[in-house]
C-alpha cells in the first residue's frame, strides 16, 4: 500500500515540480507511531531553499486534496534530502561519483552486506566502491540489483 501511495503521489507532483525546474528525489509514505506521514525531498543544482519546499508543499496538498489518493490523515512534509541524500535510481549514481556513499545489500558480497567508501565508478549497472578495510583499502564492485539502500555518506 504505501509504496503505492508513493508512486501515485510521484504522478500528481512531477508536473509541479517540473513547472519549478526541481528534481524529485524521493517520496516515502510510512507509519511512525500513531501517524502516518507522506515524506518528499527534492532538489536542484546548487541545493533549494524553504521557500521552493513551501511552494511545492501548498501546490502538491492542493492536488492531494483534488485526487484524495490517501485514506486517512496523514502530515505531508517537503524538504531537501539533506547531506546524506538517498541514492535510488542509476542516474543517481553516475551523477555522485567521486562522493562517499554507503551502501547496504540484500546479500552479501566477500561476506559484508554493508559498505561505506567513495564511489569510484558506476558502469554497465555495477557500483564500484573504494573503502577501507582496517589499514588497507579494497575495492568492490556491486551490482545495482543487488543495493537495498544507498545514500551520500559524511565520513569524518
Amino acid at each position: 500500500m504505501s509504496q503505492n501511495i508513493a508512486k501515485q503521489t510521484e504522478d500528481i507532483l512531477q508536473p509541479i515540480l517540473q513547472e519549478l525546474s526541481l528534481d524529485l528525489v524521493d517520496v516515502v509514505y510510512e507509519k511512525e507511531g500513531k501517524n502516518w506521514f507522506l515524506r518528499v525531498y527534492i532538489d536542484k543544482d546548487g541545493g533549494i531553499d524553504i521557500e521552493e519546499c513551501g511552494i511545492v508543499s501548498e501546490r502538491l496538498s492542493a492536488r492531494l486534496d483534488e485526487e484524495d489518493p490517501i485514506e486517512g490523515a496523514y502530515f505531508l512534509e517537503v524538504s531537501s534530502p539533506g547531506v546524506e541524500r538517498p541514492l535510488k535510481k542509476e542516474a543517481d549514481f553516475i551523477k555522485y561519483t567521486g562522493e562517499n556513499v554507503y551502501v547496504k545489500l540484500y546479500e552479501p558480497i566477500n561476506g559484508e552486506k554493508e559498505f561505506i567508501g567513495e564511489l569510484v565508478a558506476f558502469d554497465n549497472n555495477v557500483a564500484k566502491i573504494s573503502y577501507k578495510d582496517k589499514t588497507r583499502t579494497k575495492e568492490v564492485e556491486i551490482p545495482f540489483e543487488k543495493i537495498a539502500k544507498a545514500h551520500l555518506a559524511v565520513i569524518f
